[in-house]
C-alpha cells in the first residue's frame, strides 16, 4: 500500500533521499491524499449507508428465481381461469400481513429506506424469518408469540382462563373488548369485505372450469371463505382426481400462531399438474395401511387406519401468496390438515416440481461443495431430493392423530409444539418409508443417495433458523443423529453419513416421536425441544461458511400472468 511504503520512511535519517524524491512525491499526492480520504472514510461512525449495506446483505440471503411453467398443454378455458385465480390467491397477502403483523400501510410509511422495505415485504413483517424472527426495523420489540392472532398483552393463563366463544377454533380472532374482556370475532366478519371479493373471484373461475371436481371444489370453497365451515370443501378437494389446475386458498397453516399453534394462517397456491410425474407417483398411496402396520412403534401408537384415497402429484406452481410466500417457500403440500377428512379421505401430497428444482439447483448443489465429505457428494441427486421431500408429505398420514389417553388429538394435546413435532415425525418416517419401499423392490434407486441428500437437506433447511417449526425439526433430527453416530464430522468442517447407524437413528427417532405424540406428552415434547432444539456454536460456524460462500438461504419468485406469458 502506497500510503504505508511512506510512513516506514525514517525521515530525519534520510534527507537527502526525501530531497531527491520531492518531484515523485509532489506526482503522487493527489493519489496519497485520495487515498487517506479513504482510509479515513472507514473509521467513521456508522451511517445510514452502512446500514443499507447490511440490509442488502439480508437481501442477498435470497436469490430470484422466475416461476414459470408450460401453458400450451392447456385448453382455452384453462388459460382463461390462471389470470383469475391468480388474482383470487393475490387478496391473501393483506389478510396475511395482518395475521403477522397489523396494520402493513403504516409500517411500511414509517421506513425511508428503499432496501428495507423491500425486506419487510419478504417477511411480512419487521421481523427475520430466517434469522430466529430477530427484529431488524428500529424501534420495534420482539415479534409476539401470538402473532396478531391475540391481544399482544394477553397470557395464556388468561386465554386459558376466559369464557370465550368458539374458543378452540382456528378461524378467528381474539381482541379485548372496551372493558378489556376477551372475546372472539371470526374470520369471515374481520375480512368481510376482502373474502367476499376472493369467493366472486372463485365463482368467476369455477364458470370456465371443464372438469367437474374442480367446478364443484370452487363453489365449495368460495362458501367457505364466507362462512369458514372448511370441511365441505377439504372434502370435495379430496374427491378431485382428473383436475390440471388446482388452487389452494384460505386458513390453512397454524406456524404463525407460536403461542398456541392453533389459529390458521390465509394463503394461496396456483397450481398446474404435471400429468407425467404425477402418474410415476400415484402407486405410492396403496403401500400406506402397510407400511403404517410395520412402523418401528408399539402396537397401541399404530391402531389407526391411514386413509388409502390419498393422491401424490406433481405440479409446477405458478403462485405463491400469503402465508407459504413468506421467509422460506414451501416446495411440497400435505393438505387437508382437518383430522376427520385425513382419517375419511386421507391426504394429498402436492410436489412442486419447478420450486424444488430452482431451490436443489441454487442452493442443494453448493451446500453440498461446502459441508458433504467429498467421497459422499455423488450421492446429491434431484431424484433422491424429490423422493425424499414427497415422503416427508406421505408420512404427515402415517402415525396416530388422536392420543391413546383421551387427551383428545395430538395437535390439541401438544400446543404450540404439536407443529415442530409434527414435521420431525414427517422427515425421519419418510426415511423410513423410503427405507422400507427400497427394500421391498418399489424403488430402485441408491438408498445411499436418499441418505446423504437428506443429511444436505438438513443443513439447507435449518438455515431458516431454530424459532419455525421446520427449524425445530431439522435441529432436533441434527442433534439426535449426531447423538447417535449417524454422522461424523471431518476436520476440514465436511460432514460423513454413516449408512448403517442412520438406519439405526432412524428406527429409533421414529419411535420416540410416535411416542409423545401418542401419549399427548406436552412436557416430554418441550423438553426434547429445549434440549435439541437449538443450534451449536460449531454447526453456526458451519452455517457461516454457506454465507461467506454467498450460497442463498432461499428464493423469492418473480411471478404472475406476465412471466407465464398470459
Amino acid at each position: 500500500m502506497l500510503k504505508s511504503n511512506f510512513e516506514i520512511l525514517n525521515f530525519e535519517s534520510n534527507q537527502k533521499t526525501l530531497i531527491k524524491m520531492k518531484k515523485i512525491i509532489a506526482l503522487f499526492m493527489v493519489t496519497i491524499v485520495a487515498f487517506s480520504c479513504k482510509e479515513e472514510k472507514k473509521e467513521e461512525p456508522v451511517t445510514e449507508e452502512t446500514t443499507q449495506t447490511e440490509m442488502q446483505k439480508n437481501l442477498s440471503k435470497y436469490v430470484t428465481v422466475k416461476l414459470t411453467a408450460d401453458v400450451s398443454k392447456l385448453t382455452e378455458n384453462e388459460r382463461k381461469m390462471i389470470p383469475i385465480l391468480i388474482k383470487a390467491a393475490d387478496k391473501m397477502n393483506d389478510l396475511f400481513w395482518y395475521e403477522a403483523y397489523g396494520n402493513k400501510d403504516e409500517l411500511l410509511n414509517s421506513i425511508a429506506d428503499e432496501d428495507t422495505k423491500a425486506f419487510v415485504k419478504i417477511n411480512y413483517g419487521p421481523w427475520g424469518r430466517l434469522n430466529g424472527n430477530e427484529p431488524f426495523v428500529e424501534g420495534v420489540g420482539p415479534k409476539p408469540k401470538g402473532a396478531n392472532f391475540y391481544p399482544k398483552d394477553m397470557t395464556k393463563e388468561e386465554f386459558e382462563a376466559a369464557d370465550i366463544k368458539d374458543k378452540s377454533s382456528i378461524y378467528n380472532f381474539v381482541r379485548r373488548d372496551e372493558n378489556g374482556k376477551l372475546y372472539s370475532i371470526p374470520y369471515h366478519k374481520q375480512f368481510e369485505k376482502e373474502v367476499r371479493e376472493v369467493a366472486d373471484l372463485l365463482l368467476e373461475a369455477s364458470k370456465l372450469a371443464d372438469d367437474a371436481g374442480l367446478k364443484k371444489y370452487l363453489e365449495l370453497r368460495a362458501q367457505a371463505l364466507l362462512d369458514d365451515n372448511y370441511q365441505p370443501s377439504d372434502l370435495a378437494w379430496m374427491d378431485m382426481k382428473t383436475n390440471t389446475l388446482d388452487i389452494v386458498i384460505g386458513p390453512i397453516e397454524t406456524y404463525e400462531d407460536a403461542l398456541f399453534g392453533n389459529k390458521a394462517a390465509h394463503e394461496g397456491y396456483v397450481l398446474i399438474k404435471d400429468m407425467e410425474w404425477s402418474e410415476r407417483l400415484a402407486r405410492f398411496s396403496a403401500y400406506l395401511p402397510e407400511l403404517q402396520v410395520g412402523l418401528p412403534v408399539d402396537e397401541k401408537y399404530k391402531k389407526e387406519t391411514p386413509g388409502t384415497d390419498s393422491d401424490l402429484n406433481a405440479y409446477d406452481v405458478v403462485y405463491y401468496a400469503g402465508d407459504c410466500n413468506a421467509g422460506s417457500k414451501t416446495i411440497a403440500i400435505n393438505l387437508p390438515n382437518d383430522e376427520e377428512v385425513q382419517l375419511q379421505k386421507g391426504t394429498r401430497r402436492l410436489q412442486l416440481k419447478n420450486a424444488m428444482r430452482a431451490k436443489f439447483d441454487k442452493i442443494m448443489v453448493p451446500i453440498s461443495e461446502v459441508l458433504i465429505d467429498e467421497s459422499q457428494r455423488k450421492h446429491i441427486t434431484f431424484d433422491a431430493f424429490f423422493a425424499n421431500t414427497m415422503f416427508h408429505e406421505v408420512a404427515h398420514g402415517l402415525g396416530i392423530k388422536n392420543t391413546i389417553n383421551g387427551k383428545g388429538t395430538v395437535r390439541t394435546a401438544l400446543k404450540e409444539h404439536s407443529s415442530a413435532l409434527e414435521e420431525g415425525k414427517a422427515d425421519i418416517l419418510g426415511l423410513y418409508m423410503i427405507q422400507q419401499l427400497n427394500a421391498k423392490g418399489e424403488l430402485t434407486d441408491d438408498l445411499k443417495d436418499n441418505m446423504v441428500t437428506f443429511m444436505a437437506g438438513i443443513f439447507r433447511s435449518v438455515r431458516f433458523g431454530a424459532s419455525s417449526a421446520h427449524g425445530k425439526a431439522n435441529m432436533i433430527r441434527f442433534n439426535f443423529f449426531k447423538e447417535k453416530g449417524a454422522f461424523t464430522r471431518n476436520e476440514n468442517g465436511t460432514y460423513k453419513v454413516d449408512f448403517d447407524k442412520m438406519i439405526v437413528a432412524m428406527k429409533e427417532m421414529s419411535n420416540l416421536i410416535l411416542t409423545l405424540q401418542g401419549n399427548g406428552d406436552y412436557e416430554g415434547v418441550a423438553k426434547l425441544v429445549a434440549e435439541k432444539g437449538t443450534i451449536s456454536a460449531e454447526l453456526q460456524a458451519d452455517l457461516d461458511r454457506l454465507s461467506e460462500a454467498n450460497i442463498p438461504v432461499d428464493v423469492i419468485y418473480e411471478q404472475g400472468t406476465e412471466v407465464l406469458g398470459l
